[in-house]
């Protein structure tokens, strides 16, 4: 099977690491603890083994089994599907390459779908094992947000990238370089995927938040009841303190998300002006090369005539008919030379007035 990694934690530490489904659901009702199920690239087969254990919603199912699905959060009863298309920008190619990584969370589980190289979920389960216990103490919706925060974190060297591009781009363009306009084109396609991946976060991320304040809402309600009744400590003071912390946290996310989205749509609107002033330019070189070629034209047109009018003239009297006007003239060479030379003067001063020359 493609389980990259399976393990329960209780109270945010790996108690177990079951070698089975059967195992891991087990730990589970056992120890009350969550389980991380991490998939790549599973066969239908093996992901419909989980959803009937755990249960999944057929749909979400089916869109974890079908890649190219949009960003998108989508709610089934206490449980929740997320849809995130990770990006990494590649330097030597100067390309990005986008993935689409599926998380299904509920109340005692997490189940990560990869359908590409990255994200490494490996860092973000190691980092949160090693340092965050907490939050991995908290359950599903906590592991959710880190990845989440992975994700969108992980946008911003791509669109440093990108922008590293448009740039390079601009230069490419003053410099009248002929390749810049595939270039153009190759980025709007990037950066039109860019924009599928990021543009529905902001509200996906809004999602999240109406939840946490509900649910904070809850908690309140809750310790304000046992507050009336005692007046020892609240019990749900250190669950709304925690419901605090992620409703900041994903406030954060937030407004990274939107940042992002930002510059996405302000590069998107670089690139146009590129592509748009490319073509000016490119018009412009068209219109200058056609203007030479005229003016070579017209050179070349001018010289033809001055050269003609003395062959014409030359080619009558070299004619050789016994019967001609002038031959018998003592003055008709000196004639003929002199119309010439007269003509092709009158041609040359002619072209040269209306500046053909």
């Amino acid at each position: 099977m493609t389980l990259i990694d399976n393990a329960v934690y209780v109270d945010g530490r790996r108690v177990f690491a079951p070698t089975s489904l059967s195992d891991t659901w087990d730990a589970i009702e056992r120890t009350g603890g969550m389980a991380w199920l991490g998939l790549y690239r599973p066969h239908p087969d093996e992901l419909q083994e989980v959803a009937d254990e755990l249960p999944l919603h057929p749909l979400a199912v089916e869109d974890a089994l079908t890649p190219g699905q949009r960003a998108k959060l989508e709610r089934y009863g206490d449980d929740w599907f997320m849809v995130l298309h990770p990006a990494r920008y590649i330097d030597a190619t100067e390309t990005v390459e986008f993935g689409e990584l599926d998380v299904f969370t509920g109340k005692d589980y997490v189940v990560t779908v990869r359908h590409a190289e990255e994200p490494d979920l490996a860092d973000i389960r190691a980092g949160m094992e090693q340092r965050h216990t907490d939050r991995l103490a908290q359950g599903p919706s906590q592991v959710a947000f880190e990845i989440l925060d992975h994700v969108v974190d992980a946008y911003f060297p791509v669109a440093e990238g990108l922008e590293q591009d448009i740039r390079e781009i601009e230069d490419q363009i003053f410099s009248g370089d002929a390749a810049v306009s595939r270039r153009i084109y190759e980025l709007s396609r990037e950066i039109i995927g860019f924009e599928r991946a990021t543009r529905p976060l902001p509200r996906m991320i809004e999602q999240l938040q109406e939840d946490m304040r509900a649910r904070l809402g809850d908690a309140a309600n809750g310790s304000h009841a046992s507050h009336l009744e005692a007046p020892e400590p609240e019990p749900g003071e250190e669950e709304r303190a925690e419901l605090v912390e992620t409703l900041r946290a994903l406030r954060d996310i937030h407004d990274h998300a939107v940042q992002v989205t930002d510059r996405v749509a302000a590069m998107r609107q670089m690139l146009e002006n590129a592509l748009e002033l490319d073509s000016t330019l490119a018009s412009k070189r068209l219109a200058e090369q056609s203007i030479a070629q005229n003016e070579q034209v017209k050179r070349i047109s001018s010289w033809a005539a001055i050269i003609f009018a003395p062959q014409l003239i030359g080619s009558v009297y070299g004619m050789n008919f016994q019967h001609m006007p002038e031959l018998e003239w003592p003055l008709g060479y000196p004639w003929a030379l002199g119309l010439m030379l007269g003509v092709a003067v009158a041609l040359y001063a002619l072209f040269k007035k209306a500046d053909w020359l």
